[in-house]
């Protein structure tokens, strides 16, 4: 994938890349919402029965992955967005151009490798 070369081939990682993010939100959807059903439809007590703890760790664990997800989404739209404006590979901290490598390893990467270390 040649990102910084040319940003047709970003524009083409960037929407494959949320193309498989929302596949995965909507098989996580499904899983979350399997959880939520079969731990009402066992009503289960969560404090009281071994297997509640079981249920609210699937549960909590999936709910995390969700959010991990809608948040890699809206990475992707946001350097979509930078991308349209002319801002995407430009360090949102120094403005200098995002190493080419660093765009292929992480197309929504904001900093370059330097200012990225700068936490």
């Amino acid at each position: 994938m040649n990102v910084g070369g040319g940003y047709g081939t970003a524009r083409e990682a960037l929407d494959a890349e949320r193309a498989e993010t929302l596949q995965r939100l909507a098989g996580l959807e499904r899983e979350f919402a399997g959880i939520v059903e079969a731990s009402d439809s066992a009503n289960t007590d969560d404090e009281h029965d071994p297997e509640g703890a079981t249920i609210a760790f699937e549960r909590q664990h999936v709910a995390a992955l969700l959010g991990q997800a809608h948040d890699q989404l809206d990475s992707i739209d946001a350097a979509l967005r930078r991308l349209d404006e002319g801002g995407y590979g430009r360090c949102e901290r120094c403005g200098q151009p995002i190493a080419p490598e660093r765009l292929a390893a992480r197309p929504t990467a904001t900093r370059c490798v330097s200012c990225a270390g700068k936490r």
